[in-house]
């Protein structure tokens, strides 16, 4: 097997991160219109923006990614960092991407200093869960949406 890139998106990237954003939306059954892939690439491409994104390549192909971005918080004067989407196609799960870009994302944070890095994901999502769960500690916080 072919060694795993990790790496920031660049201009050139649009088309490979837009196509695993659409599958990773599909997986959680939402999608978001041509405007709003748009809006979101636009913020990552903005150096003034706290938004980032990594894509996992593997043979020159795009196989994963990840967004993120950096925000203050109220218990700790160091910002935090939250792992809006992972996403790693199916037929390249297994091999390590999925830990690799947790891993890139928690190196940057580390480098920023925040003061924690953490994300959520679906009950069902048993492959996530999985990996989480050996790379990661659960909270014990539930999530509520209004």
């Amino acid at each position: 097997m072919s060694d795993l890139i990790i790496r920031p998106v660049g201009p050139q990237d649009r088309d490979a991160w837009s196509a695993l954003w659409d599958l990773y939306l599909a997986f959680y059954e939402t999608e978001r219109d041509a405007a709003q892939h748009d809006q979101t690439w636009a913020r990552i491409m903005d150096p003034k923006q706290p938004l980032f994104a990594l894509l996992a390549e593997r043979d020159g192909r795009a196989v994963g990614l990840a967004n993120y971005l950096f925000h203050p918080g109220f218990w700790d004067a160091a910002d935090l960092c939250y792992l809006n989407d992972l996403y790693v196609d199916p037929r390249s799960r297994r091999a390590g991407a999925g830990a690799a870009l947790i891993e890139a994302v928690a190196e940057h944070a580390r480098q920023q200093g925040v003061a924690e890095f953490y994300w959520l994901t679906a009950e069902d999502n048993a492959t996530a869960r999985a990996l989480y769960d050996r790379v990661a500690s659960r909270s014990g916080f539930l999530h509520y949406v209004k």
